[in-house]
């Protein structure tokens, strides 16, 4: 760690997420907090934390009402306000699901789901700032 902490330009951001028989995470800053673009920061894990968790419970539960899902995607978005004291704060994350059903028949079922998954995203009810989802729905082969 060379002169530790002595400088803010000193030290390095990097280190690494260890938990118990699993690949290591890399992790660092952002780099606007001169952290290294080529690792994971903890905000982007919290937005794909939201976007797993909601993929999960929405997977679950088309399976349950028989909504045949043959692919999901995602591209959430996270928003950061920074204050003033350097502090900062996600003032929303919006989720862009696209999922392709089996038949035409599954798709309002489909985009109703969505909101049930929200709901039951431990993640999701576990934030102070609203999570937003706008899904497109197609179907396989179409």
């Amino acid at each position: 760690m060379g002169q530790g902490t002595k400088e803010y330009r000193g030290y390095s951001r990097n280190h690494e997420a260890l938990i118990a028989s699993k690949p290591t995470i890399a992790l660092s800053s952002d780099p606007a907090f001169r952290g290294d673009k080529a690792r994971h920061n903890p905000e982007e894990l919290l937005v794909i934390s939201i976007s797993s968790c909601h993929m999960l419970w929405y997977l679950h539960l088309c399976a349950v009402a028989g909504v045949v899902v043959t692919d999901y995607s995602d591209t959430p978005v996270g928003t950061l306000i920074e204050t003033p004291d350097g502090s900062g704060k996600f003032s929303e994350v919006t989720l862009y699901p696209v999922v392709t059903v089996e038949q035409q028949d599954m798709i309002d079922t489909a985009k109703g789901l969505h909101a049930e998954a929200h709901k039951m995203c431990f993640i999701a009810n576990s934030c102070n700032f609203p999570i937003k989802h706008n899904p497109s729905i197609k179907v396989l082969g179409e």
